[in-house]
């Protein structure tokens, strides 16, 4: 007898067969000389109601429950990119799994004799919740020895928002790369005795040179902006790839996990309906068993009155 094997076997039986059990294997291991381990024994704490009906539930059930720890994980990996509508999806999917096994613990403990209440169902469910939500919690759950139940706020761990990669235009030059706008040249100073016709064809020469300085400066701040159109254009193209390539791998990740669950499901309602039919077959056999107890005292009785007439005839001769 060691820690383990007891252990395995106190978590099993119903709680209120816990404390009796505990102290036959504990007086059992001191009369074997071994204090160490009637003490380790003595600090096993009796299980709440819930976790000994998650414990029946990993006993019997103990597959189906490593694919609910596996599917946690392959959830909480993807949930970290998957759009709100993908996620409600597989939160849907995730619930009818829980609520699927919620019911098999039910099962499992009112053939034991000891149906639970909704509350404790309840925390069945949240402890199962939380094994798919945490990884510490799912392991917990798969030593089929867990004292209390476990609970989990959130869709396990803080659901990530995507990684938005927002485009921003290269920031403009600053003035001082801008090329420096020519020296406007001095006006010519008016000659003396300049004619009127001199004077009209200067100012026309002026105008000329104003309106190509304005067409350069344009022209400059044109490249400028067709400049930054075209880095911002490339950045977006780049953006929109990855986007597409992500959507990509997390549809076929959805498509598997949805596949996982339904595979999942369609183990449960199976073995829902074998413990249906087990349970019919159990309350047959109880009633064969309590009309054969009937028959069994009525012909005992019977005996007894047969004998007691022999032993009566007997005496008086």
């Amino acid at each position: 007898m060691d820690l383990e094997q007891v252990a395995d076997e106190l978590y099993e039986v119903p709680p209120d067969e816990f404390i009796a059990l505990r102290k036959e294997r504990q007086d059992a291991a001191r009369a074997d000389g071994d204090k160490v381990l009637a003490k380790e024994i003595g600090g096993l704490p009796k299980p709440s109601a819930a976790a000994w009906a998650c414990n029946l539930l990993v006993r019997g059930h103990r597959d189906e429950i490593e694919n609910l720890v596996d599917l946690g994980e392959l959830l909480r990996e993807a949930q970290e990119n998957l759009a709100g509508d993908q996620l409600r999806a597989l939160d849907v999917q995730r619930r009818q799994l829980v609520s699927a096994l919620t019911r098999q613990a039910r099962g499992l403990a009112a053939e034991r004799g000891h149906p639970v209440s909704t509350s404790v169902a309840t925390q069945v469910e949240e402890t199962l919740r939380a094994a798919m939500a945490d990884p510490d919690a799912g392991r917990a759950l798969l030593t089929g020895r867990l004292t209390s139940p476990m609970s989990y706020s959130g869709l396990g761990t803080t659901v990530a928002r995507p990684d938005l990669r927002l485009v921003h235009p290269p920031p403009k030059s600053a003035p001082a790369d801008r090329p420096e706008k020519p020296a406007k040249a001095p006006a010519p100073k008016k000659q003396a005795g300049e004619s009127a016709a001199d004077r009209k064809a200067r100012e026309q020469e002026e105008r000329r040179q104003a309106a190509e300085e304005k067409r350069q400066r344009e022209l400059t701040e044109a490249r400028a902006a067709a400049d930054e159109a075209t880095a911002a254009a490339e950045d977006a193209a780049t953006a929109l790839e990855e986007h597409r390539r992500q959507t990509e791998e997390l549809s076929t990740r959805r498509t598997e996990l949805q596949a996982r669950v339904e595979e999942l499901a369609d183990q449960l309602a199976d073995a829902e309906r074998e413990a249906a039919d087990a349970a019919t077959a159990l309350k047959r056999e109880e009633r064969r068993l309590a009309a054969a107890e009937r028959e069994a005292a009525d012909a005992e009785e019977a005996r007894d009155r047969a004998v007691a007439r022999v032993d009566a005839l007997t005496g008086e001769s």
